[in-house]
């Protein structure tokens, strides 16, 4: 059985080569310090609205678009890194290109109720459900 698999031994280094090449892949993948998908996004309700909060350090303003439709929120843009043509690399970690990530939220997002702030490199969205989907409360007779 071991010789249809291979040894242990093999089976991690290949594993160990692998993650090395997923590493050190291209900085215009949608991943950051291969931890997930960029950008980051946490959504969560305060109240009878929600948030969606998102880390877009280096992103200049003009270059975020946000889109709502239905139940889905798009953050599409891109990060720009220039050091002039006259610079020698000698590490690079920041990741540069664009990126695009789409949110299902679980209600449709009234449009006219989105609210965008960006400050210190994170945008925050507030979001509230069209009024014929807040919960209501029922007067007893």
């Amino acid at each position: 059985m071991s010789d249809l698999f291979g040894s242990p031994l093999s089976q991690l280094l290949d594993l160990q080569r692998a993650l090395g090449r997923a590493r050190t892949g291209s900085l215009l993948d949608a991943v950051t310090s291969g931890r997930g998908a960029y950008p980051p996004i946490n959504v969560f309700r305060d109240g009878g609205d929600y948030i969606v909060v998102t880390e877009l350090p280096g992103v200049a303003r003009d270059a975020i678009d946000v889109q709502v439709h239905r139940n889905r929120i798009r953050l599409t843009g891109s990060k720009a890194l220039d050091y002039g043509d006259d610079t020698s690399m000698h590490r690079k970690e920041r990741a540069a290109g664009s990126f695009d990530r789409t949110v299902t939220l679980p209600f449709s997002v009234d449009p006219d109720s989105v609210t965008a702030e960006l400050h210190n490199g994170v945008l925050a969205l507030k979001l509230s459900p069209p009024q014929e989907e807040q919960p209501r409360s029922i007067a007893l007779n």
